[in-house]
């Protein structure tokens, strides 16, 4: 199978409210919904070659102010369970009955979460690379948390003033590369000019709006509570993590995978936080079998 057609879709929820949303592959093929990495959009396809090579249907959605989709509403918290649930409104909206998941870093969550929420739309889960809640597994620096602290002072003026704070980001998307890398590992990665070019067109998309996607996703997951119970999800998760990883290490996979009935983690050797391009083949086949 070498069909690798794309699609651009706009799907409208909350009385309103625009979902960017892309679909690649064959309209036949079996859905996997990829949910991205923080900052992201829905313009990555981890390896286009594997992706085509599967025959899968894979739906990519950017989350409320990434690329294509709309802002929440004023007055509407950011939250895990709300960009899981948009998820599960994109894929009722396609028809879709049930889906492999797959979330890459920051996406991990989404996908855990709609497995929580959503028990019947997801078959399985594959989690690359995601942060644990960092009272549990230490990720969060000191400074960031310094950060954090004086935002939550004020949670009404909290998303505007992150905002602000991460406009230079937009201003040069291709120098936020190293925000989805970290380390040795992903310096080497990032020599192939392919996966790169692929990165800085993600990021591009990310920032059309500016940086409120990325403000959005930082708060959903450093001042709001995560909103939901891994140990609720009953559908195989599968936890790819990179042993060079600088930025999340191994020991956040077995966090995910001890909160779960059944759960596997496969640790690669050499592979930094950009593994999602090397163990892709490896997801594809897993979402497509429910297991390995």
């Amino acid at each position: 199978m070498t069909n690798s057609r794309s699609a651009d879709h706009s799907i409208t929820i909350d009385g309103g409210r625009r979902i960017a949303v892309r679909i690649t592959g064959p309209e036949d093929g079996s859905p996997l919904l990829l949910s991205h990495v923080a900052p992201g959009s829905r313009l990555f396809d981890p390896d286009p070659a594997a992706t085509a090579e599967a025959g899968v249907r894979l739906i990519t959605l950017d989350r409320p102010g990434y690329g294509g989709s709309d802002r929440l509403a004023e007055g509407s918290a950011p939250t895990v369970p709300r960009f899981s649930d948009d998820c599960a409104a994109v894929l009722d909206q396609l028809g879709v009955r049930e889906a492999a998941v797959t979330g890459w870093s920051a996406g991990g969550r989404i996908a855990m979460a709609l497995a929580a929420r959503r028990p019947d739309l997801v078959r399985s889960v594959a989690v690359v690379g995601t942060p644990a809640p960092d009272e549990h597994v230490a990720w969060i620096g000191p400074d960031e948390k310094a950060m954090i602290a004086g935002l939550e002072a004020d949670p009404e003026s909290a998303l505007a003033d992150l905002e602000q704070m991460l406009a230079p980001m937009a201003a040069d998307p291709a120098a936020v590369v190293s925000m989805v890398a970290g380390g040795a590992a992903d310096e080497a990665a990032l020599a192939d000019g392919d996966l790169r070019a692929s990165l800085e067109v993600m990021l591009a998309e990310a920032f059309r709006q500016g940086p409120a996607g990325l403000a959005g996703d930082l708060v959903s997951y450093t001042m709001a509570p995560w909103g939901f119970d891994p140990r609720a999800v009953g559908a195989p998760v599968r936890c790819w993590y990179g042993a060079a990883d600088a930025v999340v290490s191994p020991a956040h996979g077995q966090w995910w995978v001890d909160q779960v009935a059944d759960g596997t983690l496969t640790v690669v050797p050499g592979a930094g936080h950009l593994l999602v391009r090397q163990v892709w083949a490896d997801v594809l086949r897993w979402g497509a079998a429910g297991a390995v």
